[in-house]
């Protein structure tokens, strides 16, 4: 028989979880009401830290192209994790809860999303869909990491394959298709929906202040310098910040049903991981590896994300990646509906020659 016929989408309901809908959803609501409050002391206090560090970084950055090369390169990895943990602010506050005040939040993300390469009220928009709609394989397109169900990859020319190949590449995901999303995608209005205004107008204003941004330190410190420094961080920061959201849903027993099975809170609990990092990493990465207990209740900030784990024995058995087994989620590439989980390219072929 051929592949394409025999490959049909199982009937089966997805696998039962730790508690019912109606548990899960008044835990949510629990999690939302006890930890769902931002502080704003806290929340100055890592604004003043996280900017006082990365100012200092660059300055000394600087200062080592000048005196000591070898400490320039050396500050690549340090500065460009503050901007991973800037981004995780303007994350919070695309989600209201860096601030009380969603002004506030509306007016820092806007800032940060100068420095992160990011158009707020796009990022914002689409991140909300990608928050409705993960794990959800009829709503797929918006906001996530392509992914195929085996079904579909057996229905596709030799030239589709290549291009599906290619696109989950690490060298793709991780490095070029990361520079091209940051740097280059983010810079055109036209990437979105035409009925978009304020997000094409977020665009428009976010390439403005980042072209100045740019004029006025290239005018302070030399454009050969301002290159040297924020380019490789830059870089770096956007492929640590594409890993990162990769393995936060691309591991093996992650969670993908059809529409009429998809629960938000089981979407959630299973189908974002916790990956542990070691405590400094964790800091840089502003928590977001509790990436579970986020997707639960975006409400919680990322200075409660661990309180909030703790507190519960319902968020403590997650689906746990650590930073060895990370490397291993690379390899994930297509949906097996019939196992209900992620496989590899290597596995869909056997899987389908088994099938003709």
């Amino acid at each position: 028989m051929h592949a394409e016929a025999s490959l049909e989408t199982p009937t089966a309901t997805p696998p039962a979880v730790r508690a019912d809908s109606a548990d899960l959803s008044a835990l949510r609501q629990d999690v939302t009401d006890r930890f769902g409050h931002p502080s704003r002391p806290r929340a100055l206090f890592q604004l003043i830290v996280t900017g006082g560090l990365l100012v200092g970084t660059w300055m000394l950055s600087l200062w080592g192209l000048e005196n000591m090369p070898w400490l320039s390169v050396a500050l690549t990895l340090p500065l460009a994790l503050l901007l991973v943990r800037s981004f995780i602010f303007q994350h919070d506050c695309g989600h209201g809860s860096f601030f009380a005040s969603q002004k506030a939040n509306d007016t820092l993300g806007c800032v940060l999303g100068v420095l992160t390469l990011t158009p707020y009220h796009y990022w914002l928009r689409t991140h909300a869909i990608h928050h409705a709609t993960s794990g959800n394989l009829s709503k797929r397109g918006t906001g996530d990491i392509w992914t195929l169900t085996l079904k579909e990859y057996a229905a596709l020319s030799k030239k589709q394959r290549f291009g599906y190949h290619l696109y989950r590449s690490p060298i793709v995901l991780f490095g070029v298709g990361a520079l091209f999303h940051f740097f280059v995608f983010h810079r055109w209005p036209t990437n979105m929906e035409s009925h978009w205004k304020k997000e094409r107008r977020g665009v428009i204003l976010t390439d403005i202040a980042l072209v100045a941004g740019i004029a006025g330190l290239c005018a302070l410190v030399g454009w050969q310098q301002f290159l040297l420094i924020q380019v490789p961080a830059t870089a770096l920061s956007c492929g640590l910040g594409v890993w990162l959201f990769y393995v936060q849903h691309q591991y093996e027993d992650t969670y993908w049903v059809e529409a009429k099975d998809w629960e938000f809170e089981r979407a959630g609990l299973d189908g974002s991981s916790y990956f542990r990092l070691p405590k400094v990493i964790q800091w840089f990465t502003g928590n977001i590896g509790l990436h579970h207990v986020h997707h639960l209740s975006s409400r919680v900030p990322n200075y409660r994300l661990e309180a909030c784990m703790r507190a519960y024995p319902a968020l403590q058995e997650p689906r746990t990646i650590t930073f060895r087994s990370s490397f291993k989620c690379a390899g994930l590439k297509i949906w097996d509906e019939a196992e209900r989980k992620l496989i590899s390219f290597r596995d869909a072929r056997e899987r389908l020659r088994a099938s003709s």
